[in-house]
């Protein structure tokens, strides 16, 4: 389920030419040393969210980008679905930590919020249990505590203990870490007092639980892993931080889809006057002594490139994109090992009506918590029970599909493809097993009801989007597979390559693998020592 993907709509009222509007801007800050002189060039592989943000830093550093793209949009996993009227966000739905984003536009001189219309939900999420009962989760914390005492009156207090503590892994977790790089084992040791102190070695699930004892509120309160890749009963509990970041900064939609977010990072982009190729694919990263000289495209063509920036899945950029290239770390053997986050089958469809009642963000849990995800991430087998994310876009903006009509995606994790479901056999009755457990409980009459409807399999994942084994968040965010012990935002085996998105750190979640870019900044030399 995602914080951003937790991946988008060209119906949008973001202006296609924003970026040649007539505006008094301040010129991006390059180097005294590169000006008249011809800029380095970096080539940035893929435009997810991760890429995007990189290109908008490198290009106000001084480098000429160059973005490349193998779909006919941007994107990746916020590409934009069209079809029959309706608009589709493929993925990331929901915006936290907006500064992040901010940031970017002050790189190029810009305000975001003249590019940019985000709207605060409320309330975040609309949780659904199994037996029709109802929590509206928000910000609000005496909302939120109300709530808790009809479940649990007990609770109410352990909620704020709850909050104090996710606040100070925060201001650790996020704050601190989120955006420096780990490339050493010294950098590890430096927060290892910091981590025992906030008690990482325990799962999110056992945290929640030191504080919460109603089964009800403990699962309000864990499923937030869930939204980047990970089992609410492993993860390490450095993501509750998540809960705090939430009430911070609240969450957000933007309006005209996530889409129009994607759009207006483009329009930033072009008008630094870097370049963003569609239908580009990377065969391979070409590296010469030890050092990336740029890439070759699948068509054959070489471009030649000071900086790659990799917004690729780790375990593809170095199996694929580095396979001829000896790897001391980032072996197969270590690709193979290592632990991947879960699938995600999302069933895409619009109806001839709407659905007034349906929040913009619902969360539907099944009659399983702890064993559809032990069903998911242990025995990677696709249950007869769903739990789902309901996206209803159309709640906040109806231009999203035609007068009277819905726009909707339902997200159900399932297991990544290293189980034994059959995608090209299960999809159709998997689909329609989500749209009867939607008609009987929020969506009344569905099954009669759809406009147009496809879907989306742990298989589009591996081959439309490079993603090992499928999988939708790539590595998981296991403790052992975290800072350091994640694939390195400055690669560990080759010079030049950078790694962006969430398969490196901070992780998955669109503020993760926007803070990737950010930690750009620290292990990009300046472009003035290219020249």
């Amino acid at each position: 389920m995602p914080l951003g993907w937790g991946a988008a709509i060209l119906s949008s009222n973001v202006d296609s030419n924003v970026g040649n509007k007539k505006l008094t801007v301040a010129a991006p800050k390059v180097p005294d040393s590169s000006l008249g002189r011809k800029k380095p060039h970096a080539v940035v592989i893929g435009s997810g969210f991760g890429g995007l943000a990189a290109a908008v830093r490198l290009a106000a550093r001084g480098f000429q980008v160059t973005v490349l793209e193998q779909l006919d949009a941007p994107g990746g996993r916020a590409y934009v679905h069209q079809q029959d009227g309706f608009s589709f966000d493929a993925g990331p739905t929901i915006i936290t930590a907006p500064f992040l984003l901010e940031e970017l536009w002050s790189l190029c001189g810009r305000r975001f919020a003249d590019d940019v219309d985000l709207r605060l939900m409320d309330p975040f999420y609309r949780i659904r249990f199994d037996d029709g009962k109802i929590f509206d989760y928000s910000g609000d914390a005496e909302k939120v505590k109300a709530q808790i005492a009809q479940y649990s009156p007990a609770d109410a207090d352990g909620y704020d203990r709850f909050m104090k503590m996710s606040e100070k892994v925060f201001k650790v977790g996020f704050e601190e870490l989120g955006h420096v790089p780990f490339g050493s084992l010294m950098d590890m040791a430096r927060i290892v007092p910091d981590m025992a102190r906030l008690q990482s070695y325990r799962t999110v699930y056992g945290m929640v639980s030191k504080y919460i004892k109603d089964p009800y509120i403990r699962q309000v309160l864990s499923f937030h892993p869930l939204l980047v890749g990970g089992n609410p009963f492993t993860v390490t509990s450095i993501y509750v931080l998540i809960s705090f970041l939430e009430r911070k900064w609240g969450v957000h939609s933007v309006m005209g889809g996530t889409g129009a977010l994607v759009k207006a990072l483009v329009s930033l982009i072009e008008g630094q006057g870097s370049v963003i190729r569609y239908k580009s694919g990377v065969e391979q990263i070409l590296v010469d002594n030890g050092r990336v000289c740029g890439v070759q495209l699948t068509s054959g063509e070489k471009i030649p490139a000071q900086v790659v920036v990799s917004n690729v899945d780790p375990a593809m950029t170095y199996g694929k994109l580095l396979k001829d290239h000896p790897r001391k770390r980032w072996t197969d053997k270590k690709i193979a090992r290592s632990t991947y986050s879960n699938g995600l089958f999302v069933w895409y469809f619009g109806t001839k009506r709407q659905y007034p009642d349906v929040k913009h963000h619902t969360i539907l849990l099944g009659p399983r918590y702890r064993g559809l995800i032990q069903d998911i991430f242990k025995y990677k087998t696709l249950s007869e029970d769903v739990s789902l994310y309901l996206y209803r876009p159309t709640a906040t903006d109806p231009s999203l599909a035609p007068d009277g009509c819905d726009t909707f995606y339902a997200l159900s994790p399932v297991p990544h493809l290293g189980g034994e479901t059959d995608w090209q056999t299960q999809a159709e009755p998997y689909r329609a097993r989500v749209a009867r457990y939607l008609s009987e409980t929020v969506l009344p009459g569905l099954e009669d009801q759809i406009a147009t409807s496809f879907v989306t399999t742990p298989l589009d994942f591996k081959h439309r989007l490079n993603s090992h084994l499928g999988a939708g968040f790539s590595l998981a965010p296991l403790l052992t597979q975290s800072a350091w012990f994640r694939p390195h935002n400055q690669s560990e085996e080759v010079d030049g390559l950078y790694l962006v998105g969430a398969g490196t750190h901070p992780g998955a979640g669109v503020p993760g693998v926007i803070s990737s870019a950010r930690v750009l900044d620290t292990v990009v030399p300046d472009a003035s020592s290219f020249v």
